[in-house]
């Protein structure tokens, strides 16, 4: 019985270090992955609108000001995984854009919320108008992963490598785009770093 116990111990074990593993910071260049932002400059990217609302420091992309949308124009998604650090004042509001118009205004695209203590209910990890999460997953001013896979129209978001939304979207609302960071209103301060995106095979 103790034999048994420690082989389950040890399976148990390894499990979670392979779980880890794969969660771990994907690297340019390998397995297909592309760095997204040079950590000095906004080079490759495009305000919608209101471009003074983004700048970049201390390495990050910063978005702090009046409503924008900042996209980035290297490449659109259709079957993709999309990765970022992002840090959030104190009822600041944001969201990660996937598969949108290039557009002024709020873009047409999936969003992928970002929200820790705003007023609005729907909170970091949802799939925003699609699946909700109530709960606050992050402490304010606080950096944490969030990791979007849109395969086909199947949708995943993890939130520090936990599954917060696995949906299937039945009417393929949208299919092809750009990928975007929002900067919801003045007041919100968010901080994007890491950003990094990899195309994944087409759906058969």
């Amino acid at each position: 019985m103790k034999a048994k116990w420690i082989l389950f111990s040890l399976l148990t074990a390894a499990a979670t270090i392979l779980a880890a593993a794969a969660d771990k910071a994907p690297k340019p260049g390998k397995d297909g992955w592309v760095s997204m932002f040079d950590g000095k400059t906004l080079n490759g990217w495009k305000a919608g609108d209101n471009p003074e609302s983004w700048s970049v420091k201390n390495g990050a992309i910063v978005g702090d000001g009046e409503r924008s949308h900042l996209f980035w124009m290297g490449e659109q998604c259709e079957n993709c995984e999309f990765r970022a650090e992002v840090k959030l004042n104190h009822g600041g509001n944001s969201g990660m854009y996937f598969r949108a118009e290039f557009m002024p205004g709020w873009p047409n695209g999936y969003e992928a919320q970002v929200n820790n203590t705003h007023k609005d209910p729907v909170k970091t990890g949802s799939l925003y108008n699609l699946v909700k999460v109530y709960d606050q997953l992050v402490p304010d001013d606080t950096w944490w992963t969030q990791d979007i896979i849109a395969d086909g129209n199947h949708i995943i978001i993890k939130v520090n490598g936990k599954v917060t939304v696995d949906y299937v979207d039945e009417k393929r609302l949208h299919m092809k785009g750009y990928l975007a960071l929002q900067q919801h209103n003045k007041g919100s301060v968010v901080e994007y770093r890491n950003l990094m995106f990899r195309k994944l095979p087409a759906k058969k």
